[in-house]
């Protein structure tokens, strides 16, 4: 019960990201050898200019960075947030055309969810694609709310939205939240019952026509969002995590996408409980 994604880069880490036979302690075949006898040796000037060069970084050996990730993510958020601006104006003018962005995304976004969580090997393509399409869903979205319950909601949970990552970034980096293994299958199970629940309330809000789907606009309704506010929120905390780990293992390059991809999806849920919680609160 664990992120299948990080799961294999960790196993890729025991292996070895450069091409060493961990297991056996031994080099790549025909690492510094040209054949029986004939063996190639540097030179003492050679030797010398390997002695006074740098030791190569993270960057040089082609393994993941902060800057990696950090870069990733802030191209991520700007597609999300022009694709976002699109869906927002789209569905403004065209209301038929709301419903498909919304309904579209979602079912479009978790298709694609699940092929890069469990795609062998990691595809900027459909990462790309995954952001543009849950951009049309946060526009249309956000248009929709902000049409049915005023202006100013959108706003608000977008300035939330940032202060609490903000704020758990925070927490994470000074330690005052720590991420162990205890936390982190609390989190798995608390995630998966989430993830039931969510799907049930969907289906039984569409079939009985309530905005809010189970506990409405209710003190019951508004605990439910509370509760998905901070199980949204913890799990940056285990987004933070998996990125550290990842660039303490030595990760490949390529995976800064997979680890800007996993930031943004939370982002983005933070922001979708933020707008269904303070929703909630006006209607009450």
């Amino acid at each position: 019960m664990s992120n299948p994604v990080f799961d294999r880069i960790e196993r890729e880490g025991r292996q070895g990201y450069a091409g060493f036979d961990t297991q056996r302690g031994q080099a790549p075949q025909g690492y510094g050898q040209q054949g029986f006898g004939q063996q190639s040796y540097p030179t003492p000037g050679q030797l010398q200019d390997m002695y006074n060069a740098p030791a190569a970084g993270p960057v040089q050996t082609g393994r993941v960075t902060m800057d990696d990730v950090v870069m990733k993510a802030m191209a991520l958020f700007g597609i999300v947030l022009v694709t976002g601006a699109v869906g927002w104006i789209v569905s403004d003018r065209n209301p038929a055309l709301e419903q498909l962005f919304w309904m579209g995304g979602m079912i479009g976004t978790l298709v694609l969810g699940l092929v890069i969580a469990f795609k062998k090997t990691v595809s900027v393509p459909l990462i790309l694609g995954y952001a543009v399409l849950e951009g049309l869903f946060v526009g249309a979205v956000s248009n929709r709310f902000n049409d049915f319950f005023g202006p100013g909601l959108v706003s608000t949970a977008v300035v939330a939205t940032l202060a609490t990552f903000a704020g758990m970034f925070l927490a994470y980096k000074s330690g005052l939240l720590k991420v162990t293994d205890k936390f982190r299958r609390i989190m798995t199970l608390a995630l998966f019952g989430y993830a039931i629940f969510a799907v049930i309330n969907v289906i039984f809000a569409m079939v009985s026509d309530t905005p809010f789907g189970f506990g409405g606009t209710g003190p019951v309704g508004i605990g439910l969002s509370i509760f998905a506010v901070g199980l949204a929120a913890l799990t940056l905390a285990l987004d933070f995590d998996a990125i550290d780990n990842a660039i303490r293992s030595g990760a490949p390059q390529q995976y800064s996408w997979l680890l800007a991809h996993g930031l943004i999806v939370t982002l983005v849920w933070l922001y979708i409980e933020f707008l269904r919680l303070f929703a909630r609160l006006r209607s009450e």
